[in-house]
């Protein structure tokens, strides 16, 4: 049985307010630090996160696929972050993984960071970030997304729905 909502959304609340609290405390203290950097974030409205938990192992497990091909980390920022929680609640209310209104969150995500790919990976039932990573490259139009040369940032939420099943969303961005 999925959560109720109402105990649902107080959940999400709480994990939303500390993103914003920390996007807003640390967006004009962020800086880059070289001249690569300076290339990753043209003009966007763009603030990398620290993420924990399962949702850092993903994102750990993931540059460690890319690096092995010889291609660069990819750096959670908020946008994304946030698009990937509200579509992981989603998918949990609805009791299943889907890619339901992602055209939405595209747009969001190329309105606020300028970003001009978007791509996103869903999954459910794992207990690891291996496991996860492993399904996803299983899948060829998966595997593109999180192997895209172009793509520079990622969002990825990981939730519990009322089994203690954990649902994932991935969302990458680039220029």
């Amino acid at each position: 049985m999925v959560k109720s909502p109402q105990i649902f959304k107080s959940n999400i609340t709480t994990k939303s307010l500390t993103i914003i609290l920390l996007f807003s405390i640390f967006s004009n203290l962020l800086q880059s630090c070289s001249k690569d950097d300076d290339e990753l974030l043209p003009q966007q409205n763009i603030t990398e996160i620290y993420l924990e938990g399962l949702e850092a192992e993903v994102v750990s497990s993931v540059n460690k696929h890319r690096a092995s091909l010889g291609l660069k980390n990819l750096y959670p920022i908020a946008p994304a972050y946030m698009e990937a929680i509200n579509h992981t609640n989603y998918m949990i209310l609805q009791g299943k993984i889907s890619h339901d209104n992602f055209d939405q969150r595209k747009a969001n995500l190329m309105a606020t960071t300028s970003a001009k790919i978007v791509a996103e990976n869903v999954a459910a039932g794992f207990n690891n970030a291996d496991s996860v990573l492993s399904a996803w490259l299983s899948n060829p139009s998966h595997r593109k997304n999180i192997e895209n040369p172009d793509v520079q940032f990622i969002g990825v939420s990981v939730q519990k729905d009322g089994f203690n099943r954990n649902y994932f969303t991935q969302i990458f961005t680039g220029k």
